[in-house]
């Protein structure tokens, strides 16, 4: 398995990080987790192309997770791909019918692409046939607890605490040739993250503050600091822990040393905080 870092921000606008996202290239698949904004760019930036993408896994709703996803269907639909695998908690398959169905927010762009002649001769000109069909990503809605399964991989999933209940929250698993890759989503602590995190390989977990940073008692319980989820990680027996989701007030280098000596009093293993389009290979 390889992973890509696509995105490795928060909601917050900030040149040096796009918000989440995260390429797993595993056998003959591409996976793409989340797809924040500034994601499509880094996809190219990687070097990849938006068809590319076989597998799209939504961890949550909140945009900084999917302000990329109508522009990564979009792409990869004019790019001739095939319909994108799609899978998240509802509602995506309205979100997504609210994009690309027929009384969506881009059906005007749409019809203009798929009904006026000039812009038919030049689908047909790339090799395109008429009448051209809109997007139609193939959409599957989740729950915690889902399971899918490829030749090359498994992915399961456990709900983790973060907007109940006006969203629905996941973290991901990803099994192949015995290495185990986690992916946090953003969560809270809880014993479900914690069995499906059980002697990962690697766990990319997101830090939303710093240890010894204020918190709202509702807050802090959501947004575990560097050493707790090091802390945790140790316990669980993970073998390397990167943290993501770095806001702009964390981004400096004090409080990166400060965060990566949280994690060595707690946790033996290989650790890190991620950039954007660093890559990793299990």
């Amino acid at each position: 398995m390889k992973l890509t870092i696509l995105g490795s921000g928060s909601p917050e606008a900030y040149v040096r990080r796009a918000s989440s996202g995260y390429l797993l290239e595993v056998g003959n698949d591409v996976i793409l987790f989340d797809c924040g904004g500034g994601v499509f760019d880094n996809l190219l930036r990687s070097g990849r192309s938006p068809s590319d993408i076989t597998h799209l896994f939504f961890t949550h709703l909140h945009t900084d997770h999917m302000m990329d996803y109508a522009r990564l269907v979009h792409a990869a639909w004019d790019e001739g791909a095939a319909p994108l695998k799609v899978f998240g908690p509802p509602p995506i398959a309205l979100v997504t019918e609210g994009y690309f169905g027929p009384g969506g927010v881009l059906s005007h762009d749409l019809r203009a692409r798929t009904d006026f002649v000039p812009s038919q001769e030049v689908w047909k000109a790339r090799g395109g046939s008429l009448p051209r069909p809109w997007p139609t990503p193939q959409v599957q809605e989740i729950e915690p607890g889902f399971s899918y399964e490829r030749k090359d991989w498994l992915l399961t999933s456990c709900e983790v605490p973060h907007a109940q209940p006006f969203l629905s929250c996941l973290a991901f698993s990803v099994q192949s040739e015995g290495k185990k890759f986690v992916y946090s989503g953003d969560a809270g602590l809880c014993d479900d993250l914690s069995a499906l995190a059980k002697n990962a390989d690697l766990l990319l977990h997101w830090c939303y503050r710093l240890d010894g940073e204020p918190a709202h008692p509702m807050m802090a319980t959501l947004t575990p600091s560097p050493s707790e989820i090091a802390s945790n990680a140790h316990s669980n027996g993970v073998k390397q822990l990167l943290l993501t989701h770095f806001r702009v007030h964390m981004d400096t280098e004090p409080s990166h040393t400060a965060a990566l000596n949280n994690i060595k009093s707690v946790f033996q293993g290989a650790f890190g905080i991620v950039e954007d389009l660093q890559e990793y290979t299990l």
